[in-house]
Formats: structure tokens, sequence, C-alpha cells
């Protein structure tokens, strides 16, 4: 079973840090991912990893961060975006709250890329200035999965609402998936991408970076399972866990 913090009361929640002192906290954004996938998947999507990876270590899952760094995105309907200095901050106000407790332990489970250099920074930043031990993973060990189980490519080294992040939702939320709305999308890369003010919110008509259409459940299920693991792996090598 996975342990949800906010299903618990306080005396049970004590109880399970004093065995498992592990908080996973899943971290995304609420931005368009295309018009086939919900506004929230990369939410879904880290909560999911966070459930099967507790249910494997007995850490618990703390509430989501639903907002992100999602500037390319602000001026497609539904986008919240957090500037990068205030997504930083709650992120080391969050290790700041659960050191007071026993958390030992704080793992921010990813789900969407933009944050990744915000989460390198926070954890930078605040490990030196608390016990608690900090990881930010983003599907650690992506590349190798998604070369050996994907067909289509990325966009430069980029996935967004494609076969990839399609797959996972299969597996994940397949409710909220809508194939009959996929399109395959890779638009133009203009010279100056990645040194200029050039968004990707502007360079795509649908929103899709890559090709849903080869995505399939089988896949997600496939590449959730490994990265659990690798996470599981990740904490136990940090000295916690059940298992």
């Amino acid at each position: 079973m996975a342990y949800w913090l906010n299903q618990l009361t306080w005396p049970q929640a004590e109880k399970r840090i004093e065995k498992v002192p592990v908080a996973l906290v899943p971290v995304g954004a609420t931005e368009q991912h295309g018009p086939h996938l919900p506004i929230g998947t990369d939410i879904f999507l880290a909560e999911q990893l966070a459930a099967m990876v507790s249910e494997q270590t007995g850490a618990l899952v703390y509430p989501s961060v639903n907002f992100g760094y999602s500037w390319v995105w602000r001026d497609r309907v539904g986008t919240v975006s957090l500037e990068q200095p205030v997504l930083q901050k709650v992120l080391e106000n969050v290790v700041q709250s659960v050191e007071r407790y026993g958390i030992r332990l704080l793992v921010f489970i990813n789900g969407h890329e933009a944050n990744s250099a915000t989460l390198k920074y926070a954890v930078r930043e605040i490990q030196d200035q608390t016990p608690v031990k900090v990881l930010g993973v983003f599907y650690p060990g992506w590349q190798k999965v998604y070369e050996d189980l994907m067909e289509s490519p990325t966009w430069g080294g980029m996935f967004h609402a494609c076969e990839f992040e399609t797959s996972l939702m299969l597996a994940s939320r397949e409710e909220l998936v809508h194939m009959d709305q996929a399109v395959e999308e890779y638009p133009k890369r203009p010279l100056l991408y990645g040194m200029d003010n050039t968004s990707i919110g502007d360079l795509s008509k649908s929103g899709i970076y890559g090709n849903p259409k080869a995505a399939t459940k089988e896949k997600g299920e496939k590449m959730l399972a490994i990265f659990a693991e690798n996470i599981t792996r990740l904490i136990a090598g940090c000295g916690y866990g059940e298992n």
C-alpha cells in the first residue's frame, strides 16, 4: 500500500516516520499537454511514481507541488507558472518544515522537465542548512529507457505530450487520455533556440512535441516499473526503506 500523508492522523504519521523517516514530494506543473492529455499530466505522473515508490519503501507521500516553472506555456489556457526563485524557495521551505519532526531523507519526484534546474539549485542551497538528505529526481535513467522502449524520436532531446508522456499517462490515468485527439508534431527548430527567449509555446500549434500516436499502455507500465525501481534503489542507497 502507498502511505499518503494527508490521509493519516498526526499520530499515525508520527509512527510511520519513526519506522521510515523518508518523505516523497511529487512536483509537477499546471500547463497544457496537447489536445489529448490533461493539464495536470506532470502532477499525475509524479504522484503515480511516488505511490509506487511508497509501496516499495514504506515512505510517506506528501501533498504535491502543483505549480512549477512553466514560462514557455504562459500564454496557453490553464497555465499557472511560478517564477524560478519562488519555486526554489517553496522547495526549500518544504525541507525546512519536515526536518523539525524527524524526516531524514526527502525525495522530490519531479514530473516536469523545466523544474529540473530549480530542483538542482534548491538541493544545493538547502543541503548546507539542514541535516535532511535531499534528492531531486526526474525519471532517473530515462535516456536508456527511451532508447529501449520508444519508437519515435524526441524533439532535440526534449519531450512533451509525446509517445513517452502519453504512454505513462495511459498506464497511470487512462481515463483522462483522449487518443482520438492525439496528433504528431515536430515544430521547426529556430537557429537561436536555447540561446535567446524563443518559447516552445510559440512554435507548436498543437502543444505537442513528438508523436503520441505511438504510445501504448504496455510501454507506460514498463517505464513506470523501471523508474520506481530506480528511485527505490536510490533510497536504499541512502540507507532507508522497508525492503
